[in-house]
């Protein structure tokens, strides 16, 4: 092991005490920090360019080859790197069974008054959902589909809590997102042009008879609730996805990528 690899062997330590505590929403908005669990995905956030401020590496995985140059990129971006025993890597991630590496990287946030737009952009709105593991699986799809960027409006669910960067699977370093109110929202989407395609109950045409070709934002609403009358209002087009019955309703992350990847179908998967 490289000799300024700092062993830690306490849970009462300062930095694991706080990375323990990462999984809660109010540490993380007081440190600033998230943790990103396995070596895959620690390596597409430094990839990526994302500041990492920790790297924790299990002791049964410390002398793997991908693990030692996991270990000297983190320590010349100026990470801290410890060592840690495979039952105190378990409790930071509070599993069983972790991950060999542990990062704990610095949040990005954007408004969304800071996005550029475009007249071929495809974007995707998220209003109020609560479920990190719908967004998750969100930011991953928007990623596989080449989307532009996903938004956060209003009080959503946390995009770096654990259950997010999990369902993820690396994608919350890849796909741009941003926060705003609605009111921040619909400024910017007129100011760049975009048409906003909702799914609803209330849906007068098909999925795939909405014309999602040009400058476009798919916007979907809370898991329980959907959009406000208000809101849908404000829609240029209102459109239902089709369901043959039995089931009342599709998840979330389900009908998003439905209509992510029928807009993605009408612009030929370009």
């Amino acid at each position: 092991m490289p000799r300024h690899l700092e062993t830690i062997t306490s849970s009462a330590n300062p930095l694991v005490k706080t990375l323990r505590s990462l999984d809660r929403k109010k540490t993380r908005s007081e440190t600033g920090l998230f943790l990103a669990e396995g070596a895959r995905l620690v390596e597409q956030g430094l990839s990526a360019g994302w500041d990492i401020d920790s790297l924790v590496v299990s002791a049964s995985s410390a002398e793997r080859p991908f693990v030692m140059k996991l270990v000297d990129r983190a320590i010349r971006n100026g990470a801290r790197v410890i060592q840690v025993p495979d039952r105190l890597a378990g409790q930071i991630a509070r599993k069983d069974n972790p991950q060999a590496v542990i990062g704990a990287f610095r949040q990005r946030w954007r408004e969304v008054s800071d996005l550029e737009t475009s007249q071929t952009d495809l974007w995707v709105a998220l209003y109020e959902i609560r479920d990190p593991g719908n967004l998750g699986t969100i930011l991953r799809t928007a990623d596989c589909a080449g989307i532009s960027g996903v938004i956060l409006i209003n009080q959503c669910c946390d995009p770096f809590s654990v259950e997010a960067v999990r369902a993820s699977m690396g994608s919350v370093f890849d796909i741009p997102f941003a926060t705003g109110t609605f009111d921040a929202f619909e400024r910017w989407r007129r100011d760049g042009g975009l048409s906003v395609v909702a799914a609803s109950v209330n849906g007068t045409v098909r999925h795939t008879g909405a014309d999602m070709s040009k400058g476009t934002v798919v916007l979907m609403g809370n898991e329980q609730a959907g959009l406000p009358q208000d809101v849908e209002g404000t829609c240029d087009t209102l459109c239902l996805i089709p369901m043959r019955g039995g089931a009342d309703s599709l998840n979330l992350a389900q009908a998003t990528a439905i209509m992510t990847y029928e807009a993605w179908r009408q612009r030929d998967f370009s």
